[in-house]
């Protein structure tokens, strides 16, 4: 696991995931990101790796960890992918992790994210680590950590909750409007 960490946590936290069997993204409330690796030959053993490590970046209450996040923004699963399958497993794991700790989710489309980051919704990843690092000078030890970041922005965004100095373009904020985002208790 890295970690990279920014300035500031504000009232509203928010925590993301990019969601993978075997290279889970992370991105906490703090801004700071990592990744969940897990080995093929651990075969379903590795839910409970990733279990494990959302419920550390959830937190919650029930399990003794302080308030949970007040919103979890997780990339949406692959449609039509050979991948859409074990995404799907991860995907029922987090989601549990967050219902019981009470914590809203919002399920975010790589289009649609990738139209946040970049102002295009199709491409390879090249251009959102560009756009992070010339918005925010992040820069990331992997692709994983830099979508679990981007989300974590669109989340705080939504929130209200400028996630740089400047302003996100107006065209690239409309692309949040596109998330079916849940209520969350302010």
């Amino acid at each position: 696991m890295t970690d990279q960490t920014p300035a500031s946590v504000e009232a509203l936290s928010v925590v993301a995931f990019d969601l993978s069997l075997t290279a889970s993204g992370v991105c906490y409330r703090d801004g700071s990101t990592s990744t969940i690796k897990t080995r093929e030959r651990d075969g379903d053993r590795r839910l409970l790796v990733i279990e494990e490590a959302a419920q550390i970046a959830v937190g919650g209450e029930h399990l003794g960890l302080g308030p949970a996040p007040a919103l979890a923004v997780l990339e949406d699963i692959p449609k039509n992918s050979y991948a859409a399958k074990p995404i799907a497993m991860v995907h029922a794991i987090v989601r549990t992790v967050l219902m019981k700790a009470g914590v809203p989710y919002a399920l975010v489309t790589p289009a649609t994210l990738k139209s946040y980051a970049t102002g295009k919704g199709s491409g390879d990843k090249v251009p959102m680590a560009l756009a992070a690092y010339k918005r925010a000078g992040r820069e990331f030890e992997d692709d994983n950590q830099c979508d679990a970041f981007w989300l974590w922005c669109a989340g705080r965004d939504w929130l209200g909750q400028r996630p740089f100095d400047t302003d996100m373009p107006k065209a690239q904020r409309e692309a949040l409007k596109k998330v079916d985002w849940p209520e969350v208790a302010r």
